[in-house]
């Protein structure tokens, strides 16, 4: 069974560890880039990253965009939407459906 994981600043990720996800904290580009490397080596399936983080680490969010497992999924942090988890749905989407039908 795999495990969920996210990643970002103290202040947006831990209100998940309630839901027993396995909480990171990443204060930088290439701590964020370090975690979710490592926990793509483990057994986490899902690994939600929040838009802050993700603005810093495009090459490797990309890397995994590209994988089935782990699905790194980006998330707005507390500060607010940046919009890139959205643009991101809506490619998938067309990709899929060949149109955006959102």
């Amino acid at each position: 069974m795999y495990k969920i994981a996210v990643i970002g600043d103290k202040d947006s990720v831990l209100a998940f560890r309630a839901l027993g996800v396995h909480v990171f904290t990443a204060v930088d580009a290439h701590e964020a880039r370090k975690i979710i490397d490592n926990l793509a080596k483990e057994d986490y399936g899902i690994i939600f990253v929040t838009e802050q983080i993700a603005q810093e680490i495009p090459e490797t969010i990309q890397r995994y965009n590209n994988e089935v497992i782990p699905a790194v999924i980006l998330i707005p942090s507390n500060r607010g939407s940046l919009n890139i988890g959205l643009e991101n749905i809506n490619k998938n989407v067309e990709k899929a459906v060949g149109s955006n039908i959102l």
